[in-house]
This record gives structure tokens, C-alpha cells and sequence, in this order.
């Protein structure tokens, strides 16, 4: 059966905003680095309050397509402004708190048994993987592929076919969490300072080092801009 004609949503005004700033940097040919126009120019322009145009670039600021620096403007971090929409965002921030507690628990766990179980063939690939996200973190890229490939190696790593299984199980999660968090402005070269001092301790073979080293880890990949936003729900 059709959902075609489902019931009309009025769309927030700060939506709309969102809209017509996309619009306008695509019409204006605008690049990463540019300047979007001060809140108050644009809440004139568009005949809205400025608080509706604060709210707008609070997303956009959330999804790392812009950044607000105090008191000098908004750049773009991006070439475009390809806004995910709100709706997902607020489910994306529902259900991410769970999949970081899992992380927590599960990440853990594999560090500590890797410290103790890795041989010279999962320490080289963990190397292999800090290498490939330092190399996309100088060409300009959040360093999500060689992420992805360094947490895969700890878990092999820890030779634990059931907890291996489990991770398979949340791994469209854990790629939503870690998008999430390497958006973050600075995260990625953090990110892979951590993960190069949870490398160290496995590589020394010291189980507690290493739990710690992925606990501090993790809880850093769980600071996070969308945890704080709170969407309006008045339309």
C-alpha cells in the first residue's frame, strides 16, 4: 500500500534555512574555506530571526560542513553543504550512546586479549593500518578506511572468534560512530596518536596498558558535537 499520501509535516523554519544556504553556496560556486555571509546578514536576507539561522549552522556545524570560529565568521569545511537530514540526525543521536557503551565494553576486552594473544603477523597489520590513516590524514581525509582497519586488526588480534562475531554483529553502528566522531575538528590526528599508543602496549604484550589505552580511546571517540545538540521539535 502506498504511503503517498501519509500525512503533511510543516518543516522547521531552521530546515528551510538549511535549504536556501545550500542552495546558496552551490549557486555561488562557494569552496571549503570560503566565508558564508554573518547570522545577521543572512537571518535579513531570508526574513527569518537569527535564531533560526544560529540553529541552522549549529547543524551544519554538527555534520562538519562548516566551522564557526568565536567571533570571526563561518567558513566552509566543505564544497558543498550536503545536509543529512535532521530526522536521521536525531536518530543517529538516539541510538548512539548504546553503540559507544558497547564499544566500550567490547573494544576493551579485544585490547587486553591482543596484548596477550598478537603475533608478529596481527602487529603488523595494526602497523599497516596506523600507516594507511596517517596517510589519508595528510592528503586531507579523515582517516575513516585506516580506522576501520586498525580496530579490525586488534580484533583479530585478540584471536576470540566470539567476540569477533559480535563486532560483525554492530559494524554498521560502530562506522556510523566512527564517522561521527572523526568529523571532529583535530579528532583525526588524536585519534591516531591513540591508536598508536594502544599499538604500543599490545605490541608490549601488557594486557592492562592496552585495555587502558582503548578505554581512553574510545571515550574520546564519544565526544562528540551531536551528543550535545538538541534538536527543536517545534515546527
Amino acid at each position: 500500500m502506498t504511503d503517498a499520501l501519509r500525512p503533511m509535516t510543516k518543516q522547521r523554519l531552521y530546515e528551510q534555512v538549511l535549504d536556501r544556504l545550500r542552495q546558496y553556496v552551490t549557486e555561488g560556486g562557494l569552496r571549503a574555506g570560503d566565508r558564508l555571509p554573518p547570522e545577521r546578514d543572512l537571518a535579513q536576507r531570508l526574513g527569518v530571526s537569527r535564531a533560526s539561522v544560529k540553529q541552522a549552522i549549529v547543524v551544519l556545524e554538527v555534520q562538519g560542513l562548516v566551522e564557526a570560529r568565536h567571533g570571526g565568521g563561518t567558513y566552509l569545511v566543505r564544497d558543498s553543504l550536503d545536509v543529512e537530514p535532521v530526522e536521521k540526525m536525531v536518530e543517529r543521536r538516539r541510538r548512539l550512546p548504546d553503540v559507544l557503551e558497547a564499544r566500550e565494553a567490547l573494544e576493551t576486552k579485544l585490547a587486553e586479549l591482543a596484548a596477550e594473544r598478537r603475533t608478529e603477523e596481527d602487529l603488523a597489520a595494526m602497523r599497516s593500518a596506523l600507516a594507511h590513516m596517517a596517510a589519508e590524514i595528510e592528503e586531507g581525509a579523515p582517516g575513516i578506511e585506516g580506522d576501520r582497519l586498525f580496530h579490525a586488526a586488534v580484533t583479530a588480534a585478540a584471536h576470540s572468534s566470539l567476540l569477533a562475531e559480535f563486532m560483525r554483529s554492530i559494524a554498521d553502528q560502530i562506522a556510523e560512530s566512527r564517522t561521527e566522531s572523526l568529523r571532529q575538528p583535530g579528532r583525526p590526528t588524536r585519534s591516531l596518536s591513540q591508536h598508536q599508543a594502544i599499538l604500543d602496549a599490545i605490541a608490549a604484550g601488557r594486557p592492562g596498558q592496552a585495555a587502558a589505552a582503548m578505554r581512553r580511546h574510545v571515550r574520546t571517540v564519544a565526544k562528540v558535537r551531536l551528543l550535545d545538540w538538541e534538536p527543536d521539535e517545534e515546527r
